[in-house]
Formats: C-alpha cells, structure tokens, sequence
C-alpha cells in the first residue's frame, strides 16, 4: 500500500470513529468492507418532521484524493431541492479539497432541514420515487401483472381498524442472506402472517431496526389465505422501487405460498443496476422461502414458475382460437 493510501486509510478510520461516537444511532454501517455508511439527519424538533439519510460510500483516494459517493435518501427531496442540496455539499468537498468532509456535510444538511422546519413549507410528502429510471426487465413472465394501486399503508390501517383491540402476537421474523452487486446490498426477511395486523405488527418492528430503516428501498408483499371465504387477501408495496412490490407478489403467486410476508431490503450503492435489480430482489425473496420451507427447493420453484408461464400461454392460445 503506498504511503498515500495508508494516510487516506488511516483518515477514514478516525473519521469513522469520529462519526459514529457523534451521532450514535443515528449512525448505521451498512457494509464494512465496502465502507458504505448511511446517516438519518432531522431537522432536531422533538417530533421531526423533516428527515433525511445521508448514504456515503468511501473509496480508497478519500479524503486526500478522491471525494465521496453518495447518495441523498428522503421522499420529498427531488427537483430543484435535490439540486440546490447537492450544489451545496459539492461546493463543501471543493472548499476543503483533501479535508475530511462527513461532518461538515450532516451539518449542512440539518441547517437545510432545520431551515425548512422553520419556514412555511408544507410537511413533506411519504412517497418515496425510485433512484432509478424504471426499465424493463427482460423477464416476460412478470410483466402481465399489474400491481394494486391502493396505497397499502392506509390499506392495512383500515383492514386492522376494525380489530384494534386485538393485540395478536408478533410472527417469528427470519433474515436471510443478503446479495451484494456493484456495492448496492439486498437482503429478504421473511414472517409466517395469518391476518392483515401481523403484518403491520411486523413491519413496524423490522422498521425500528435503524439498518432496515436507512435501506434505500423496502419492499414487500404479503399473501394470506382465507379459508372462510376461500380466497386470498394480497398487496404489496414498491417503496419507490417501481414495479418491484408487484413483481415480488407475482413470484409468490407463482410459487403458491401463502400466510406469509416478505420483506426485501435494499441499499443502494451508488451505481445503477438496470434490469438486474429486479432479479436480486426476487431471488432474495426466493431463497428465503425455500431456506424456510414454504417452497421445497429453488430448483423446484423455477421448475414451477416454468409451469405457471406455460400454462398462462396454453390458455391466451386456447383463448385466441
């Protein structure tokens, strides 16, 4: 290692160290060996209503040569906002070439939030838009599905407000392994669901976990079987990711597995996946529903995936003549 990079190396610990004694929890290390970070920045009120997550990757130059990558993470932050914020913290890293910089910029960026807080902007809005153009995946099996439009949030309070008063036991919530593709991390985490309030119960503790809760995206879809009425009670959320909430339920569907929720987390690396995304996404969710026995093996599940598609373009053939 040349003398150059032990220093940067050396500049990146202390910063590190520095940074996370700081800001505590709110610091989250997201792939240590890939020095991805991610820090949640509020606007400081008791009840913030201006937050944001600042994901930074650093690469070997940084800080004597090279700045950091990073990425800006709030549903209301797009547009000229967007622009201005990152002026801002280029203009820094400029300012302070060869400087460690973390710190200056979290401090920027609470003096925006802070700013916005105390001024006459309206709240921001939840919905998050996806960091990426939505492309086409190549995978044609997936695409005849067309995702519930209902905002399954509101969904869920309104099935579950009827039975408030029932407070059901949480599901087990399994993890699995995550997949790692040019510095962007999925990870699937799976819980056994039989009404609509598991599943906010369970999603409400996977969020309080401050790594799932910085991931850029997450994911779900939930099938639960109602054996009164014999019919399935289904949604699923994208979480900016377009489309993906969609395709993850069509691949549950696929597999015929039921009273069960996945959810599938990702943190963005800075660099664009395309196509492949969509790919991590649904395998992840594949392989923890095999690892968890609700599908017997992979090689069984792409077998039947294999039959539902052919079974959909037997029946568009009988369909045309």
């Amino acid at each position: 290692m040349a003398a150059s990079d032990a220093e940067a190396a050396q500049q990146q610990i202390d910063e590190i160290e520095a940074l996370s004694s700081i800001y505590g929890e709110d610091w989250c290390v997201v792939d240590e060996d890939e020095k991805i970070y991610c820090i949640r920045i509020t606007d400081c009120l008791d009840q913030p209503k201006w937050t944001l997550c600042l994901q930074v990757i650093l690469p070997p130059g940084y800080p004597t040569a090279e700045p950091p990558i990073y990425q800006l993470n709030a549903p209301w932050l797009r547009g000229q906002d967007y622009m201005d914020l990152a002026n801002s913290l280029e203009e820094i890293y400029v300012q302070n070439l060869g400087e460690s910089i973390l710190y200056l910029w979290v401090e920027k960026i609470r003096e925006v939030l802070i700013e916005k807080a105390q001024s006459s902007d309206p709240e921001p809005n939840i919905k998050k838009t996806s960091e990426e153009a939505d492309e086409d995946d190549g995978d044609d099996f997936l695409l005849d599905y067309q995702p519930i439009q209902e905002d399954p949030i509101e969904m869920l309070n309104y099935i579950t407000s009827e039975s408030q008063e029932v407070d059901e036991e949480l599901p087990s919530i399994h993890h699995g392994n995550p997949i790692t593709d040019r510095r962007s991390t999925f990870q699937a985490h799976l819980a056994p669901v039989v009404t609509p309030r598991q599943v906010k119960r369970v999603l409400e503790k996977l969020y309080e976990n401050k790594k799932i809760a910085s991931a850029t995206h997450n994911i779900y879809a939930y099938r639960i079987y109602c054996e009164d009425k014999q019919t399935f009670l289904q949604d699923c959320e994208d979480d900016g990711e377009t489309a993906a909430g969609g395709r993850l339920l069509h691949l549950m569907q696929i597999l015929n597995v039921h009273n069960v929720l996945v959810v599938v987390s990702r943190w963005y690396g800075g660099i664009l996946l395309g196509p492949d995304r969509f790919k991590h996404i649904n395998n992840c969710a594949r392989n923890v529903l095999v690892e968890y026995n609700y599908v017997h093996s992979v090689e069984e599940s792409s077998k039947q995936a294999g039959k539902s598609k052919k079974i959909r373009k037997d029946n568009k053939k009988r369909a045309e003549h």
